[in-house]
């Protein structure tokens, strides 16, 4: 991909989009502040999964972006439960763990698609881009 066609990727314009970003990891948070401050979208930020469903229950969120390895409630819980809630919404599942079944234990629990840590900053907005562009 060439560097404008990378610039045209990232360069988003969510001002008008929630995402929900599930992540307890402070570096991993601050990939993601960076990555997505310039897109102009609204971030709200839980550390857990039941941080996750209390926001999304009081928020109008278009996408999540949910971690899998949380404290208090893992991703795969805190997914189904998000999906229960509303079952449309784009979830995102982003992990460190990229053994085999994993994807596969990611679409189970509801995730509409999966993110490989490290993620990319190209990667992470093309896979945004399909669900908040659409």
């Amino acid at each position: 991909m060439s560097d404008s066609n990378l610039s045209d990727a990232l360069n988003q314009d969510w001002g008008d989009k929630v995402i929900l970003v599930v992540e307890d990891v402070d570096t991993n948070k601050i990939f993601f502040d960076a990555a997505l401050r310039r897109t102009s979208a609204k971030i709200l930020w839980a550390k857990d999964g039941q941080q996750a469903i209390d926001l999304f229950k009081d928020n109008q969120v278009d996408l999540v972006l949910m971690d899998l390895q949380l404290p208090v409630m893992d991703g795969y819980t805190a997914t189904r439960e998000i999906k229960k809630i509303n079952p449309d919404i784009p979830i995102i599942a982003q992990t460190a763990h990229v053994m085999s079944g994993e994807r596969e234990k990611c679409m189970e629990a509801g995730c509409d698609d999966y993110l490989a840590k490290p993620i990319r900053l190209q990667i992470l907005i093309e896979t945004l881009s399909k669900f908040l562009n659409s």
